[in-house]
């Protein structure tokens, strides 16, 4: 596994004071709640694969091991959930958006959109611009262990800009997309991008 390093690209410019970086109807929260739209899968990492897809074409599959492997960033940032919590100063490790395109060859957006799989059935979709430039990551470990399964282990994105029902959990396979589709909460009336600073809860919003 090569060396962890520190990156500042996901830090909220924010940063003079805790309310300034608490978006608007947000409160700041001390636990981690576990929110979830079903019960929590039971991955074992030996059991778990990520699948990156471009189409009907498969980019690369990955093992635990082999996850592992690849350039691992560590990162702290502030997150916060639609249901008002946000949490600050969050300790996440895993590999970003632009270095899981770097393990396949690819050196810029193929397509504009992501449909995130997960366990459960679960989707969530997200414009491709969201994760790269060192805005999102798949992440494999919080505040040093690994994740729990109650948030989102073995690997879940993290997206800490958006929303964080889109940092989806128990990541699987990661779709390439030429045009948007809603993912599981965004066809159920959550909106399609989530912006925190805007409070884009639900549709309309």
């Amino acid at each position: 596994m090569d060396e962890a390093h520190i990156s500042h690209g996901f830090r909220s410019k924010r940063q003079t004071q805790a309310k300034d970086r608490v978006p608007p109807g947000q409160y700041v929260t001390a636990d981690f709640p576990i929110l979830s739209a079903g019960p929590t899968p039971q991955i074992k990492v030996s059991d778990w694969k990520l699948a990156l897809q471009l189409g009907g074409s498969l980019l690369g599959v990955w093992t635990w091991e082999a996850f592992e492997a690849l350039p691992q960033t560590t990162i702290k940032t502030d997150i916060h959930c639609v249901t008002k919590w946000s949490k600050l100063d969050t300790t996440w490790q895993g590999v970003t958006f632009d270095d899981l395109l770097k393990a396949v060859g690819l050196s810029g957006p193929p397509e504009p959109y992501v449909m995130a799989h997960c366990g459960g059935g679960y989707t969530t979709n997200i414009p491709l611009a969201d994760l790269i430039g060192g805005k999102g990551m798949v992440a494999t470990h919080y505040d040093g262990l690994p994740i729990a399964p109650a948030h989102g282990g073995p690997a879940r994105l993290l997206v800490p800009h958006l929303y964080f029902w889109k940092s989806a959990k128990w990541l699987r396979r990661i779709r390439l997309m030429p045009t948007d589709e809603r993912g599981f909460w965004e066809s159920l009336g959550y909106h399609n991008y989530g912006d925190p600073w805007k409070e884009q809860r639900y549709d309309g919003d």
